[in-house]
């Protein structure tokens, strides 16, 4: 197993601002499963970057609607690796890698966790921007379109997190967006713990392991 690098948000950083290169693009991807940090150090290396250095474009946008999802029969596992447009996201991957400056912007969807739904569009990605900042589960599964979509990224993190710590933080997502605490405990250990293990089971594929606790 990759050892986990004990690595402060100050040393992600500079990392990723060795990926922001002017005149180019990089994509780089943050993954792990569900609960450990992913949105969060999303959010602290654009923040960090600023917004003419760096942009979010995460892989929940491709989450299939509802209405998709109940005529699937699938309503009750949303957040699983089939109920994702994995195909969708390798095509916006690759028009985010490709883009130049001088280009017109990319538009990716996004997830509203208070509707439960994608938005089209949700996302302005600028093609003077250099480095779009993508995170979901999925970016290292072997299976689908997955792969097309990883050989898009210029580098995967994938964060490493105590299970406890990591469980603890998905029940309160859950319970702060809605469900009764009974209800975000059994998500926790019953759908999304099933969805964890498979991503853990790639997690020697990054480049990177982070043992990162925000």
């Amino acid at each position: 197993m990759t050892p986990a690098q004990p690595l402060t948000t100050e040393q992600l950083v500079e990392r990723a601002a060795a990926l922001a290169v002017p005149g180019e693009r990089r994509v780089l991807g943050i993954t792990g499963p569900p609960g450990a940090g992913k949105s969060t150090l999303a959010l602290a290396l654009v923040g960090a970057l600023g917004p003419q250095h760096a942009v979010v474009a995460g892989m929940d946008g491709f989450h299939l609607s509802n209405a998709v999802l109940e005529r699937h029969g699938s309503r009750d596992r949303k957040g699983a690796i089939d109920t994702f447009d994995d195909a969708g996201y390798a095509g916006l991957l690759a028009r985010l890698a490709e883009a130049r400056p001088g280009d017109p912007p990319v538009y990716a969807p996004d997830f509203r966790r208070d509707l439960e739904e994608p938005v089209t569009a949700g996302v302005e990605v600028p093609s003077e921007v250099p480095l779009v900042v993508t995170e979901g589960n999925y970016l290292l599964a072997r299976t689908g379109a997955w792969p097309r979509a990883r050989a898009h990224l210029a580098e995967v993190w994938y964060l490493d997190v105590p299970e406890g710590l990591r469980l603890e933080r998905l029940v309160a997502r859950h319970h702060a967006f809605g469900k009764p605490l009974p209800q975000a405990r059994e998500w926790a250990h019953g759908s999304d713990q099933r969805n964890a293990d498979l991503v853990t089971d790639t997690r020697d594929d990054a480049d990177l392991v982070v043992a990162w606790l925000g």
